[in-house]
């Protein structure tokens, strides 16, 4: 597909955000499976390269460690020094762990070097990944001793791959001195995935004693997720409206009662997007740059966008977006049994992700049937995805459940108005909009009902239609909506402060 993208220089939008003083004077190393610009599969690796860079940003010393991945860009390892080994004890293992590290943009980042588990393609889905991330999580505590005299206060955890620090620190290190006033917060991006394991693995692997196992067993298995929601001081996740949720069986996927019995420590805090790379004004992919005052423009990459996908040129037509992963959690089933409806509507659905081979068939057959009104993009490609924010008028989102979304956001930021489901950090972002206040920054249904979303998309392609005025009300409220990270980061200082 050709790339005619004609950037406008904003020097405003290039400036350096003005930088904010955060009253905090403790010390954060923020412990990943990954992270951006490293190495990234997911969402997991957009927090972990912003947050901390937000907190260092306000002058907090926060560090994020990391495993040496095989799949990290030669230009990125020589970018890093080394800064020791030492050998880490795994039940009656004794592996070797080297340390290196790298600042990038003012955040100084350490990785955990041990090719016997890590020198392989890709990160996850390996046999014996549960031994894996239990080094890891072993390795980021004994990393400390070679750390140049950075002695973290708070070690902040993320998702099941590092669950496991919490346990390890309360069993085997608490009579250390370099240890013994270590605080702990564990941040659950996605309950699904836990790290469940056969339960031998208690001795054999982690080298839990009999006393501490209870710690992660869950049903006779060993649970890493436990582990983190039993020993960490504080519980996070990735919005207030899905600590809710996982609260319930529906949402909880088998955790939901440990975390009713562990509510005093539960919180919930939405991600932020980097505004700096998603920023129509200064996006490298957009046909034409835009912002708020400039909005008319928006409308020159829909008829680019459209030239380029074979599609009618008409700056008319609503054109609705969907960039993701093709799977039931993100709402394909709903769309499945109401898609022809939607077309039959005189829109222009453009879809990009790969995922479920039933929903890609589906999409392709859809296309072949309405090749005026469907695109349907089986690939990923960042380039895409920036062209149908720009292009979009409205962005689809019918998640089954949602820890937290940013796809919302950034479609916000450019002008493309979300239509989601109330669900996790859906429900937390997108405003459904009030004829009567003129408040609102897009379009919401409750139920997971096909017909539930078919009636919002019905409602917003309504209002684009025929009521020009209030569609730019919303337009106005979506796009002045902040959230930066500089603002969550000090959400999160708040709750390093209650430690």
């Amino acid at each position: 597909m050709p790339v005619q993208s004609k950037t406008k220089k904003s020097t405003a939008s290039n400036q350096q955000e003005k930088k904010t003083k955060i009253d905090f004077d403790k010390k954060i190393l923020f412990a990943t499976s990954e992270a951006v610009p490293f190495i990234k599969t997911g969402g997991l690796a957009d927090v972990a390269g912003s947050l901390p860079k937000a907190l260092v940003d306000g002058g907090v010393d926060c560090r994020v460690i990391l495993p040496l991945y095989m799949d990290i860009k030669q230009e990125l390892r020589d970018k890093m020094t080394y800064v020791g080994n030492l050998y880490v004890n795994l039940s009656w293992r004794y592996q070797y762990c080297g340390l290196f590290k790298a600042e990038i943009d003012g955040v100084t980042y350490y990785f955990v070097d041990n090719e016997y588990y890590f020198k392989r393609s890709g990160l996850y889905g390996y046999f014996d990944d549960g031994e894996r991330f239990a080094f890891f999580a072993r390795a980021v505590i004994e990393c400390i001793r070679l750390m140049d005299g950075f002695a973290p206060d708070i070690i902040h955890c993320n998702d099941w791959q590092t669950a496991l620090v919490p346990v390890f620190l309360d069993v085997f290190y608490r009579g250390d001195d370099l240890y013994k006033n270590i605080k702990t917060v564990f941040t659950i991006h996605n309950i699904e995935f836990q790290g469940r394991y056969s339960g031998f693995m208690s001795g054999d692997v982690l080298g839990l004693p009999a006393w501490a196992r209870e710690y992660v067993d869950f049903d006779g298995d060993v649970n890493y997720m436990k582990g983190g929601i039993e020993r960490a001081n504080k519980v996070t996740t990735v919005s207030q409206t899905y600590a809710q949720e996982i609260l319930n069986s529906y949402f909880g996927y088998g955790m939901n009662n440990i975390l009713v019995n562990r509510q005093f420590k539960l919180s919930g805090i939405i991600n932020g997007i980097d505004v700096k790379s998603n920023d129509p004004k200064t996006d490298k992919y957009a046909y034409t740059n835009y912002d708020l005052k400039s909005f008319e423009l928006k409308s020159e990459n829909k008829t680019a966008f459209q030239k380029d996908l074979g599609l009618p040129v008409d700056k008319n037509i609503p054109m609705i977006g969907m960039v993701g992963r093709l799977t039931h959690q993100k709402g394909l089933d709903l769309l499945s049994p109401v898609i022809t409806r939607i077309l039959d509507m005189g829109v222009q659905l453009v879809i990009l992700g790969t995922g479920d081979y039933k929903y890609e068939e589906m999409l392709r057959s859809c296309q072949s049937r309405y090749p005026g009104n469907l695109r349907a993009l089986i690939t990923f490609s960042g380039e895409l995805a920036s062209k149908i924010y720009c292009a979009s008028d409205m962005f689809l989102m019918p998640s089954k459940f949602e820890p937290c979304g940013l796809s919302q956001m950034i479609a916000m930021r450019y002008g493309s108005l979300p239509i989601v489901r109330e669900t996790g950090g859906l429900k937390d972002t997108v405003i459904p909009y009030d004829y009567t206040t003129g408040k609102g920054t897009g379009f919401t249904f409750y139920s997971y009902n096909a017909y539930d979303m078919l009636n919002a998309v019905e409602r917003a392609v309504g209002m684009y239609r025929d009521y020009k005025q209030d569609w730019q009300k919303i337009v106005n409220n979506a796009m002045t909506q902040d959230f930066s990270w500089k603002n969550i980061a000090l959400r999160y200082v708040n709750l390093y402060k209650e430690l």
